[in-house]
């Protein structure tokens, strides 16, 4: 038990191992993740209705989106970004590996009657031959990558972009980092069932990565048949840091934003978003 223990509360090393898809695929919190996403009073898996009606609306006027505009949602989950600015005009393509929202975003588009073309795979490991004038990625999703992680997936943007077309994504600041506190909790059903729909336990082990400016959520599930363990790492960036990144990518960065509705940029804010340029 103390061995068992130990591994427990164990720190690994930064983006040490990868579980994103423990998360985003398994049959029940797939089901927990997609009721977030549908709640539109929270800010959780995604933002709440207002605002995304607001940065569509920013985004819309930003680009200049029209029947003319191709987009590649990165992490599209159910549609909530490609819906809206496909009733724009957009052609919009949404990549996400959770079956669950794929599969509740193409009814949606087929409700809609909207031609989205969804792709339901690890966004790392899109290829494609079509090119587009935009690419998104909301939510902080770059901010669950590894550095090699981030590093290639800003090539697949760079390489799937026409000339001239741009990315938007948004990822949380020094500030946020500065509030998270290293904390070990354990509970029982933690998180009001989100990890199973039987019985469980759970060890919460949160570790501060602080040359890194990383954070971890390490989440230890033990159920009656099985014990697993869930990593939910976060990047926190400066803008100066992900610039660097977007360059050494071969990108020129356009400016920042404190989110992705268009609001001014202000440094104290908890997240911010940045607009990229392929040459």
């Amino acid at each position: 038990m103390f061995e068992e223990l130990q591994k427990i509360n164990e720190r690994p090393a930064p983006f040490e191992f990868y579980t994103a898809s423990d998360l985003w695929t398994d049959e029940h919190t797939s089901a927990q993740m997609l009721s977030f996403h549908l709640n539109g009073a929270i800010d959780l898996a995604s933002r709440n209705v207002e605002f995304i009606n607001r940065s569509v609306e920013w985004i819309a006027s930003r680009f200049s989106i029209d029947m003319n505009t191709t987009i590649a949602d990165f992490g599209c989950g159910p549609g909530l970004y490609a819906t809206r600015l496909a009733k724009l005009g957009a052609r919009v393509t949404g990549i996400d590996f959770s079956e669950r929202s794929i599969e509740y975003a193409k009814g949606l588009a087929a409700r809609e009657q909207l031609n989205i073309n969804y792709v339901k795979q690890n966004y790392l490991d899109f290829e494609t031959e079509d090119r587009f004038s935009l690419v998104i990625m909301i939510m902080c999703d770059f901010c669950a990558l590894s550095p090699a992680q981030r590093k290639r997936l800003l090539s697949t943007f760079l390489r799937i972009l026409k000339p001239g077309g741009s990315v938007i994504l948004d990822g949380y600041s020094l500030s946020a980092f500065d509030q998270r506190q290293e904390v070990a909790t354990y509970g029982l059903n933690l998180l009001n069932g989100f990890w199973s729909p039987d019985k469980y336990y759970v060890f919460l082990n949160t570790f501060k990565y602080d040359r890194e400016k990383v954070v971890l959520d390490k989440y230890t599930i033990i159920e009656a048949d099985r014990t697993r363990t869930v990593y939910n790492w976060l990047q926190y960036f400066t803008p100066e840091r992900l610039e660097k990144e977007f360059i050494e990518a071969g990108f020129s960065v356009e400016g920042f934003y404190s989110d992705v509705a268009g609001t001014t940029y202000d440094r104290k804010s908890d997240e911010f978003a940045v607009v990229a340029t392929r040459p």
